[in-house]
């Protein structure tokens, strides 16, 4: 199992490390940046980005729509690989490369708990 977290964690790793070639996603990533460090946008035990508080804005909410669908998108690609469901990888994503990204101050929401700022 231990084989298998470092094998999906290794491939989000890459994939976050890519060069991104798109402009829109850069916008998208610095958008929920922006949105973290007001405490609008936090990091879920799903792997996916979630809303702490409640936000009208469709800017964000395409931007976090957009990192959502490509986070999707790597999960899927990490459990064929490893034989695991996309639900697994996206909490092992979490546990092992996203947990370990947060910056003081930015939300997360543990599996089964409310949001917690680190």
């Amino acid at each position: 199992m231990m084989s298998t977290r470092l094998s999906i964690a290794a491939a989000v790793m890459a994939a976050l490390a890519a060069p991104v070639a798109v402009a829109q996603a850069m916008d998208a990533k610095s958008a929920v940046d922006a949105a973290k460090a007001q405490g609008v946008v936090g990091e879920q035990a799903d792997g996916f980005l979630g809303y702490v508080r409640p936000t009208t804005d469709p800017a964000l909410r395409a931007a976090v729509e957009e990192i959502n669908e490509g986070r999707a998108a790597l999960y899927r690609q990490a459990a064929a690989r490893n034989g695991v469901t996309p639900e697994a990888a996206g909490a092992s994503a979490y546990n092992t490369v996203v947990q370990t990204r947060l910056k003081p101050g930015e939300f997360y929401r543990p599996a089964g708990g409310g949001w917690m700022r680190k």
